[in-house]
């Protein structure tokens, strides 16, 4: 894929017809009602995240069930449902130690483009056409595998649902399962995007004393009051790290890199206090490297994690979210930048890449 910008004139992605098999043993076909365009998808159509071609992308969805594959017994035609782009096979190790977003037959679909079980449903004049992440939800209509679905209420919107796929998974996963953020803790945020207003959010919800979100958006700091930060500061400044640490007298309890670059994690790395756990879901390009000072992390006892999917169970969190959204303490719908047609979607990925845009939403 990986053309130029702008990619509203090299248009990367071509809306096509394709055949979709029906769904196989454990699979479920989707009518799409919404899916929210993500750096994940963004990163393949750059180059930055390396997928098997042609590939159908699109991993942030909500939809209704239209047909059962063979052994599907729990769900049933007309059930609203999340997508989660990391199916859990719930039999390996990790899903065993129930920590499914990590799970490593998932893990090997996805990397492969394939569902859960090894198959490919999409073709176009016989060819294969990859699964993105199991979901491929830039469509009217996607088989997924059983365990690529949580069923949802029917009452929540499609264009707020899909975002509980990812961004608010990883977003507020990050600070509550993650990092397990306390009650009265500090914390900083780098990365405005719909994961880290996400996990501005979370950190509000979890009580959180001070939150610091910084980027190099105006308009995305002045959201981010919006939801829950108490302070901001622009990343462009010279002295933002000086300045977070003055804010939480020497380092933040902890501190959270969404923005997907090495300076960012370094940055929130010296941004934390001693003692302190930084957390990274960014994803830059599979050779970015880190150095890491091994005295100081051992001398004061830092924490350094990785987030995926936030740590998340997702047939457990997802429903626990959408609560927090109704009861107002997750004001997720303020994510939105736009609703699109599909035809659209290219000149939306240029607003995602110049960082104009929170989340973005396909209406089907």
């Amino acid at each position: 894929m990986n053309l130029p910008r702008p990619y509203a004139q090299s248009k990367p992605i071509t809306i096509e017809t394709l055949d979709l098999a029906p769904p196989g043993p454990g699979e479920v076909l989707v009518r799409i009602g919404a899916a929210g365009l993500c750096h994940s998808d963004l990163s393949v159509i750059n180059g930055n995240r390396p997928r098997p071609m042609p590939m159908a992308l699109g991993h942030e969805a909500a939809g209704v069930v239209e047909q059962l594959g063979a052994g599907v017994s729990d769900l049933e035609v007309g059930d609203h449902v999340v997508m989660v782009f990391m199916p859990s096979c719930g039999h390996c190790i990790p899903c065993a130690e129930g920590r499914p977003a990590l799970c490593e037959p998932g893990a090997a679909a996805n990397g492969a483009g394939t569902l859960m079980g090894g198959a490919i449903r999409l073709h176009d004049h016989g060819h294969d056409v990859h699964h993105h992440l199991g979901v491929s939800a830039f469509a009217d209509h996607a088989v997924v595998s059983r365990n690529s679905l949580v069923k949802i209420d029917k009452e929540l919107p499609f264009v707020e649902a899909a975002l509980f796929g990812c961004a608010v998974l990883t977003g507020v996963g990050a600070v509550v399962n993650t990092a397990r953020l306390h009650t009265g803790a500090t914390a900083v945020i780098i990365g405005l995007g719909g994961v880290g207003l996400a996990a501005v959010m979370g950190a509000h919800a979890a009580g959180a004393s001070r939150i610091i979100a910084v980027d190099l958006s105006p308009e995305k700091l002045a959201l981010a009051g919006e939801v829950g930060a108490t302070h901001v500061v622009n990343a462009r400044d010279p002295d933002a790290v000086e300045q977070v640490r003055a804010l939480t007298n020497g380092g933040a309890d902890y501190a959270f890199e969404f923005a997907g670059a090495v300076r960012a994690l370094d940055n929130a790395v010296k941004m934390t206090r001693r003692g302190g756990t930084t957390v990274t879901a960014g994803l830059p390009p599979p050779d970015a490297t880190l150095p890491v000072n091994v005295v100081q992390l051992v001398g004061e006892e830092r924490s350094l994690k990785g987030s995926y999917i936030g740590t998340c169970v997702p047939v457990r969190d997802i429903p626990r979210f959408i609560e927090l959204y109704r009861d107002g303490r997750l004001p997720v719908n303020k994510l939105l930048s736009a609703r699109l047609k599909l035809e659209d979607i290219n000149e939306a990925f240029d607003r995602l890449e110049d960082g104009s845009a929170v989340r973005q939403v396909v209406e089907f």
